[in-house]
């Protein structure tokens, strides 16, 4: 019987499916997903082979877990970054910020792609599902800075997807110094002027933005 991680059963089951996230990340950030194989991710995680299809039948499985959990950590330090602000514009600029954490994340493969696109078409389809809970808050984000007149009215059926698709296709460079803090700024500048907010007004101050948790890719 193989020796259990942590306290129980299910703290075993969350540890290694953990060590396996972050055995994927690396060995996608150093060859790309295509070239790797289960088999890999499982010695790199110190996972027997077989024990590793108790937790995913495939790779592609195992890719999918690991963007959701990412995706679900995102979610929850979004929220907690969002709380306690109460203007419209704060909450899309705090949004517009944690959105270029989670892309951070997500350029894992060399050049930068986005993992989304390595998943088949059923496989994205099942991730759309799981990015309902982030559409929500942009909903509700836009929809107070409409009501309160800050927005300009428009209908967020559109809005959303295009907010989203700027916020996806935006080239920010992943690492930290002027050139990211100008891009995001600018990115920022961008979407505000897009929902008709007046950006010669919005001078608060943003709070730092919570980084994305470290857990698989730590």
């Amino acid at each position: 019987m193989p020796k259990i991680i942590g306290g129980s059963l299910s703290e075993h089951r969350e540890q290694t499916r953990n060590k396996l996230f972050a055995a994927l990340a690396t060995l996608m950030s150093e060859r790309g997903f295509d070239s790797v194989t289960l088999a890999e991710v499982a010695a790199a995680a110190g996972v027997g082979r077989t024990a590793v299809y108790n937790h995913v039948p495939d790779k592609e499985s195992l890719l999918l877990e690991f963007i959701t959990h990412e995706t679900d950590q995102w979610v929850a330090a979004l929220e907690r970054a969002l709380d306690g602000l109460d203007d419209p514009v704060l909450q899309l600029r705090t949004y517009i910020r944690q959105q270029a954490e989670l892309k951070r994340v997500f350029h894992l493969a060399p050049g930068g792609s986005e993992l989304r696109t390595l998943l088949s078409p059923d496989m994205q389809r099942r991730l759309r599902e799981h990015a309902v809970p982030v559409e929500a808050i942009l909903r509700g984000i836009l929809t107070a800075g409409m009501e309160s007149g800050v927005f300009a009215q428009q209908p967020l059926e559109t809005t959303v997807p295009l907010v989203h698709a700027c916020l996806s296709s935006r080239s920010v460079p992943e690492e930290d110094g002027p050139g990211r803090s100008a891009a995001i700024g600018a990115t920022e500048t961008f979407v505000l002027r897009a929902v008709g907010a007046d950006v010669t007004t919005t001078t608060a101050t943003l709070p730092v933005a919570a980084p994305v948790p470290e857990g698989a890719t730590g």
